[in-house]
């Protein structure tokens, strides 16, 4: 399926601002083609060839790695207007699988010619650069995540930033739906199955959150800010 960037409503997330009609010219020639993948697919895994960083047009992606004593670990969840595939720029090889949590759309950016176009458009390497500098910070952010917090405030920290990510892109700023199990959430934060059940139950009965199966209502919000800053 061909797509042009100049007309899609996530341009402004995925895309630098501020370009010229000429420069986003250029971007729909290298940006030309979608790709589907169907829920449970990999949109790539670990190993495969490097060629391409791919744009969620729809949908959502868990990142996982395989642990040496052959569990999945899940390394990130991405959704519509966010950037995959950063992974494979290092060595021109994947180092993670890219899984379907439902049916998704990505637009197709050959990574060379974005590096070509890049040197002519000072705002696309810009934007290129942040899109990697970020990916550093949630790095880090993932690492503090597991190395210092305690249970709840790894589960208050997670439900926020999927809502404020969300709500970045339209949607309510304090209701959604897990595209992801609690198993895949307890496999990001570092927590057993058990730990991830337990803490939503506290949640519930502390009157910070409403759920009901996978749809999560957000009572709360200060109080889970408050849970992340440890204030009593």
């Amino acid at each position: 399926m061909k797509v042009a960037c100049s007309k899609c409503n996530l341009r402004e997330l995925c895309m630098p601002v501020g370009l010229s009609p000429d420069e986003l010219d250029k971007i729909d020639e290298v940006v030309t083609l979608r790709r589907k993948v169907k829920r449970g697919s990999a949109l790539f895994r670990t190993g495969d060839p490097f060629q391409a960083l791919y744009a969620i047009r729809s949908g959502f992606f868990k990142t996982r790695i395989g642990t040496e004593d052959g569990r999945d670990q899940v390394t990130g969840f991405q959704m519509a207007g966010e950037i995959m595939g950063l992974d494979g720029i290092v060595s021109d090889h994947h180092s993670c699988d890219a899984i379907a949590l439902e049916d998704s759309e990505v637009c197709v950016m050959p990574y060379e010619r974005i590096s070509e176009l890049s040197r002519e458009i000072s705002a696309l390497q810009r934007h290129v650069h942040r899109i990697l500098s970020r990916e550093i910070v949630r790095e880090h952010g993932v690492m503090l995540l597991l190395g210092s917090m305690r249970a709840e405030e790894r589960l208050a920290a997670c439900l926020l930033n999927l809502v404020q990510r969300l709500h970045a892109r339209g949607f309510s700023g304090s209701e959604l739906r897990l595209r992801m199990t609690r198993e895949e959430i307890g496999s990001y934060l570092g927590m057993k199955l058990e730990t991830v059940s337990r803490t939503f139950s506290k949640f519930a009965d502390d009157g910070i959150l409403q759920v009901h199966q996978r749809h999560l209502r957000i009572l709360d919000i200060d109080a889970l800010q408050r849970l992340i800053n440890q204030q009593p």
